[in-house]
């Protein structure tokens, strides 16, 4: 391995951690308001999973714009943002179709259960939206490009020609 991909694999691994981090707070909020609603309300559990989600969404937007990825291209918030929302409504769909398959497709609804499966379905959500967030949400900003000389050639000293 080069010192090119030893870089490149050091900081996808920062980066890796920091999104890690934000998506640790955001599960947190998400299992969070998630078992509030629940106990709180009557409302179905995949209705209660996706206000959760929601919330999640909204709280994990913030911190991966401001820590994560608060390095990157900023110049289309509205582009990020839409995309964002929608790579996001992707995850939703994916986070609370497992959790809606256990509860309804086999009935697996006590709370442990439906902690259970709504945590898996963040986990198979989070590697669609580490995927897609990295790759067309949050991108990076291009390498500046080195300047080249007007004259590609380099004089020689008087007297000196090749």
């Amino acid at each position: 391995m080069g010192r090119g991909s030893s870089d490149l694999v050091r900081r996808l691994w920062r980066e890796a951690v920091k999104f890690g981090a934000v998506g640790g707070a955001g599960l947190l909020v998400n299992l969070g308001v998630f078992n509030l609603v629940r106990h709180v309300t009557d409302l179905q559990v995949v209705r209660a999973s996706v206000i959760a989600t929601v919330v999640a969404i909204a709280f994990n937007y913030v911190g991966f714009r401001y820590f994560t990825y608060r390095d990157r291209d900023k110049s289309g918030r509205t582009r990020e943002l839409t995309l964002f929302l929608l790579f996001s409504g992707v995850g939703l769909v994916i986070e609370n179709g497992v959790l809606y398959a256990a509860t309804y497709g086999f009935h697996w609804d006590t709370p442990l259960q439906s902690n259970v499966f709504k945590f898996l379905g963040i986990g198979i959500a989070t590697l669609f939206r580490f995927w897609s967030y990295r790759t067309w949400v949050f991108r990076t900003l291009p390498t500046p490009t080195p300047k080249t000389p007007a004259h590609p050639r380099t004089p020689q000293p008087a007297g000196r020609q090749p």
